[in-house]
């Protein structure tokens, strides 16, 4: 029988590999199977419909992440089930209007929040998450968070998934987009323990329906769940229940399904300040903290379970500063950080302090390290480093970096990244990226909506020239590798600034783009699910 938690279910539309036809017209629509069915029985609420004119609409419109954007939406639904979103989707197929799809609201540009959706979806209330013995993997609904996951996971079954830092952030986004997070030099991408995936679509006749896709190779739907490793979200359908379980996992325990996490772990923060920071300093800083990535980037050594942020801020910011966690269980656990840091630090005149602490690992993973208060608007982009930023590069950063007159809250992020990623085949998973060191952050943030013209300038003319040697953006399989389409970024298919004739979803998935516009062309064919970054269907 399997274990139900967080008020939720655990049925699904079919069962592996089947499709049902849910909400089409009444004379048309098949009986649901009877895990559907007593699904629709324990959604205690219907679907509710929010207006322009209902209280809770701003609600539902500014739970965005960036409030540069804001939807516009003619309605939102707001579901508790499969069979609402199925009907949710048909009702706009219907009347023709454009669709979209929330779960956590962390989208970090406008592709949910554009003024041309007419429809968001919102799946928010479907958070259920438990474990599913017929399929020996957790199942965890679209609109969970990571915190969430994190929460129930660890504590039912003492296990986790290797996904982000930011608890608020929605499973369905992260997970599509080819996620990472504090464990992945340890236990890979999380998508490497992606299970299956149940999926609203909708066919050439313009019918919605669901089906579960697994990883399994006799799965006729198996590449439905592969282009949702990575592919990125909102672009094939909606994922109403991610299923998970590691690919080694063996037996029917659910407590040797997943990876389990370090009970503790000891965390240093070390910061530069910029009053003390040369430009010799700065290099030398990044230099060292690159170098050190790129000889630790194999799996199995003592660093596996090493996580670290340097934090490139700009002046007004104060300082740079460099944040890292490993297993706090480990007999050398201070030693391992030491020596890193010295690493890092070394040969750089500017002072620096460090301080450290041990905490429970679930504390540490619920706590929001990104709420940026009243700096909440901002501009962002994204690069792989396969190999470190060269001085001219560092040149340009620095040059933008200790600009006192520039006042927004900017710069660049290195988070650690490799190691047991790079133990999977770039065409495994729809995520392409599978050598690369480290994954960067470009970022702005601000206050005032009048000034939303001058520090996207800035951000865009600083990475514009920080990858000037190859068009504006960082190529794949060089010293970059691309981009990371959860850091989306128009700006890539705008031809004023990639001018290095690479298209803009060759940056995004290199060489399983064919493989991804194959997929949109079987399971999207009236291309109903679309934003500005979306796959193109082949021709």
């Amino acid at each position: 029988m399997a274990r139900l938690t967080r008020r939720g279910f655990l049925g699904t539309a079919t069962g592996v590999g089947g499709a049902a036809v849910l909400g089409a017209p009444a004379a048309q629509a098949a009986p649901l199977a009877p895990a559907e069915a007593a699904a629709a029985g324990a959604a205690a609420v219907g679907t509710v419909t929010v207006t322009p004119s209902d209280p809770r609409y701003l609600d539902l419109t500014q739970r965005g992440y960036n409030a540069r954007f804001a939807a516009q939406p003619d309605a939102i639904r707001l579901t508790h089930s499969t069979r609402q979103v199925v009907d949710a989707v048909q009702d706009a197929v219907t009347a023709g209007a454009r669709i979209a799809v929330r779960s956590g609201g962390h989208c970090l540009d406008g592709l949910v929040d554009d003024p041309g959706v007419r429809v968001l979806i919102d799946l928010s209330e479907m958070n259920a998450i438990g474990y599913d013995a017929s399929r020996r993997a957790f199942s965890v609904q679209g609109g969970a968070t990571l915190g969430q996951v994190y929460r129930t996971l660890y504590l039912e079954w003492g296990v986790t998934i290797p996904a982000g830092d930011c608890p608020t952030v929605g499973v369905g986004g992260h997970v599509t987009g080819g996620g990472y997070g504090p464990l992945n030099r340890k236990y890979g991408a999380v998508v490497d323990h992606l299970y299956a995936v149940e999926v609203v679509y909708v066919d050439a006749a313009g019918t919605a329906r669901c089906v579960v896709a697994t990883r399994e190779p006799d799965d006729p739907h198996r590449e439905l769940w592969w282009a949702h490793t990575g592919g990125g979200g909102g672009q094939f359908g909606i994922v109403t229940t991610f299923w998970f379980r590691s690919p080694d996992a063996t037996g029917t325990d659910p407590a040797g399904l997943l990876p389990k996490p370090p009970h503790s772990l000891l965390k240093t923060s070390t910061s530069w300040k910029w009053t003390d920071l040369t430009e010799a300093d700065f290099t030398r800083l990044v230099h060292n903290h690159n170098a050190w990535h790129a000889a630790h980037n194999e799996p199995g050594t003592d660093y596996d379970t090493l996580n670290s942020a340097l934090l490139l801020y700009n002046y007004v910011q104060g300082a740079v500063s460099l944040t890292a966690q490993i297993d706090g269980s480990l007999p050398d656990s201070r030693q391992l950080l030491d020596s890193y840091i010295d690493t890092v630090a070394a040969g750089v005149s500017a002072p620096h302090t460090t301080t450290a602490h041990s905490t429970p690992w679930l504390k540490e993973s619920l706590k929001d390290h990104y709420d940026t208060g009243l700096y909440n608007r901002g501009k962002f982009k994204g690069a792989y480093l396969r190999r470190g930023w060269s001085d001219a590069q560092l040149a340009v950063l620095y040059r933008n970096l200790s600009d006192p007159s520039y006042t927004g809250h900017g710069g660049a992020i290195l988070f650690s990244y490799g190691a047991q990623v790079t133990e999977v085949a770039p065409d495994a998973t729809a995520l392409a990226q599978r050598d690369s060191m480290l994954k960067a952050n470009f970022l702005t943030y601000w206050t005032d909506p009048a000034e939303d013209d001058r520090h996207v300038a800035w951000l865009r003319a600083l990475y514009r020239d920080f990858y000037a040697a190859t068009g504006g953006v960082p190529l794949p399989d060089g010293d970059a590798d691309g981009s990371y389409i959860n850091y989306p970024d128009p700006d890539l298919a705008d031809p004023a600034w990639n001018t290095s004739g690479v298209p803009w979803q060759t940056l995004y998935w290199k060489g399983n783009l064919p493989r991804l516009r194959a997929v949109k062309k079987k399971w999207d064919p009236r291309d109903v699910f679309h934003h500005a970054l979306s796959v193109t269907a082949a021709h």
